[in-house]
């Protein structure tokens, strides 16, 4: 998913140098988008993991 971020963020960046200011601006859009449902996810993901406590092997 962050790779996602990281290839609309370089898409948004040579368009932004090519003159292309509306396809910059939604690439911005939609890496930040992505990168805030990465970021949630991952909480998500770490509150469950301490409330689930560690498992003994």
């Amino acid at each position: 998913m962050l790779s996602w971020v990281v290839t609309f963020l370089i898409v948004a960046l040579i368009a932004g140098v090519l003159g292309f200011g509306g396809i910059a601006g939604v690439s911005i859009e939609i890496a930040k988008t992505i990168f805030f449902i990465a970021v949630v996810l991952f909480l998500i993901s770490a509150v469950i993991g301490l409330a689930r406590g560690r498992t003994r092997v």
